[in-house]
């Protein structure tokens, strides 16, 4: 058959990807292409290709009809079930959907699928009550050999970070070990700069001339990074000299723009911006407006009727008019893919479209080209640091911070995110590398664990947590705990003595007699594996050795000491601690 339109290369590969990861696993896999790359071509060409019955699922109903006619056009006939649309047809090979009216009618899902595609699958949580996975436990019901294939241009998630655990590439995600991911492989993956450098999308022209800022800092976040809109429609309140003066510079921005779509923090807020603007090139959308105004105003911006569009909360996915040429941000938010939906309105190609401006006037800071995402930033100081795995070599890329030369001086990575690949012939996957750069010692075999560990992976018995440690300890009346604040060294005869520096100037003293192999073992147990935050562990043989590396040499977060007749006796150090106690110099 003569198909009407023909995969770019990158298209393709995902294609290929895909079938070739299939025949091989039942694992769930994701397909990572930006927006505006062509997922729904992707979509068509794998239903085209399917023989069995599938479904392909997204949350909106311009993307259910979107695909489905991407799919329709290759002269196949599909079905669509959608309230939205007012159709319910499930009888076709293949189905397009939207996860509400699925999951609002699963007693018509009781048929054989063999694969489920979700487009825009960022928004599937790892929760097993959510829609989507209601969904696919149904499924799976009738096909145990179910396959689940996910697409997105944003594969992460607020609260949880990256939302599978393997790319293709070699490495693993995030370090929450027990965290559970709603997919498995990332089976092919394609990066922004790609599709601009090879003219595939229009290059985003980041503006940095604002006039004013808002300065949303101050504000409380929610576990979820995002702000209670009270408290944010209470700051704006007192800063409408501000959204003034920025609204008139995005009028003045685009006195030679096509496009503009301005995303506003809160619906009273859209309707202040609303105000300062030109009243007949404009219109207001929010979660509110009746779906008949919303298409209409929505046709009226496509056909250029309009020129501003202000919205909140929507139009940040299955809204394609390709014109916009300039993005507006006013409104706060952490999610890296929010942020980057947003600024993926106004990178498709249109005639005569050279570029598309974006300013970022509440300070949210993304990287587009890299986001840095996957675990929460320890401190505003932080960036991206490569860290070499001292196990297997693999170049990880963890939050730290580096000196003026650029060495990384401290990182937060916890273990090695490499895939070590099986010997040959052997059967089994690849496995992640075993090195922890951060470690929790289980005090029954000694294992290595994560340091949220709360049963060791080696022994399964369970690890003291640290906060019930310290909370016995300060119960204690003979016994002092410091949160510490450094470490110093001193030599006296054989012996290495360590000076805790407690934050309020207390001390803990402890030695260790270097002749004797059991106290050299005991520390390198303790400081030697630790040295450079895991980078470089050392077993020292001598003391000269402790020395020469001694700005190295970890601090413990508390030391815990019991009175032993008329001195001290330190008796554990808690390294790595995370938990509700205060660490020295903290707020």
């Amino acid at each position: 058959m003569t198909l009407p339109f023909k995969l770019r290369p990158y298209q393709q590969e995902a294609v290929d990807a895909t079938l070739d990861h299939f025949r091989r696993s039942d694992e769930s896999a994701v397909i990572v292409l930006p927006t505006g790359a062509g997922k729904s071509l992707v979509i068509a060409e794998l239903a085209r290709l399917a023989r069995r019955k599938i479904l392909v699922l997204t949350h909106v109903k311009e993307l259910v009809e979107q695909n489905h006619a991407k799919y329709e056009s290759y002269g196949l006939t599909g079905g669509i079930f959608s309230a939205g649309l007012k159709r319910k047809e499930n009888r076709h090979q293949v189905t397009f959907a939207s996860v509400q009216s699925v999951a609002a009618n699963l007693e018509q899902f009781r048929d054989e699928y063999s694969l489920v595609i979700i487009d825009e699958c960022h928004r599937v949580s790892g929760e097993e009550t959510s829609q989507y996975q209601r969904i696919i436990e149904l499924l799976r019901q009738q096909n145990d050999s179910l396959k689940v294939l996910g697409l997105t241009a944003t594969p992460y998630r607020l609260a949880m970070g990256w939302i599978y655990r393997y790319h293709y590439r070699g490495f693993v995600r995030g370090s929450g070990e027990d965290q559970a991911k709603p997919f498995q492989h990332c089976i092919y993956e394609l990066p922004l700069s790609y599709m601009i450098n090879r003219g595939y999308l229009t290059k985003p022209e980041l503006v940095n001339a604002a006039v004013a800022q808002y300065d949303f800092s101050a504000l409380t976040q929610d576990r979820f990074g995002e702000y209670a809109e009270k408290d944010v429609n209470q700051l704006l309140s007192k800063h409408k000299r501000v959204t003034r003066a920025i609204i008139e510079q995005v009028v003045e921005m685009a006195a030679e723009r096509k496009g503009v779509m301005i995303f506003a923090a809160t619906v009273e807020h859209a309707r202040e911006i609303t105000g300062y603007l030109p009243e007949h090139e404009t219109a207001l959308v929010t979660g509110a407006t009746d779906l008949k105004d919303r298409d209409l105003l929505i046709q009226r911006f496509k056909l250029r009727q309009l020129k501003y569009l202000v919205n909140v909360s929507v139009l940040t996915t299955g809204f394609d008019a390709p014109h916009v040429d300039l993005i507006a941000i006013l409104r706060p938010t952490q999610s890296v893919s929010l942020y980057q939906q947003m600024v993926g309105r106004g990178l498709r190609l249109d005639e005569g479209k050279q570029d598309c401006l974006v300013i970022d006037y509440a300070g949210n800071h993304v990287n587009l080209h890299h986001p840095e995402v996957g675990e929460p930033k320890p401190d505003p100081d932080s960036e991206p640091v490569q860290v070499f795995c001292p196990g297997c070599g693999f170049a990880n890329i963890f939050w730290g911070k580096t000196d003026s030369e650029g060495s990384v001086i401290e990182h937060y990575g916890r273990r090695c995110q490499g895939l070590l690949e099986p010997a040959e012939g052997d059967g089994a996957r690849a496995q992640q590398c075993d090195y922890r750069f951060r470690f929790k010692e289980c005090p029954h075999c000694g294992g290595e664990n994560d340091i949220a560990a709360r049963n060791c992976g080696h022994c399964q018995q369970a690890i003291i947590d640290p906060d019930d440690q310290l909370r016995d300890a300060l119960r204690l009346k003979d016994a002092m705990v410091i949160r510490c604040a450094g470490i110093s060294l001193s030599a006296e005869d054989s012996r290495l003595r360590l000076t805790y520096h407690g934050e309020d100037g207390e001390e803990l003293k402890e030695s260790f007699d270097f002749t004797k192999p059991a106290q050299r073992t005991v520390f390198n147990k303790l400081f030697g594996r630790r040295v450079a935050n895991g980078q470089a562990p050392k077993t020292f043989g001598s003391m000269d050795e402790v020395f020469e590396s001694q700005v190295l040499l970890p601090s413990p977060d508390f030391v815990i000491a019991r009175k032993h007749k008329h001195y001290w006796q330190v008796q554990e150090r808690v390294f790595d601690y995370q938990g509700q106690y205060r660490k020295a110099n903290e707020a």
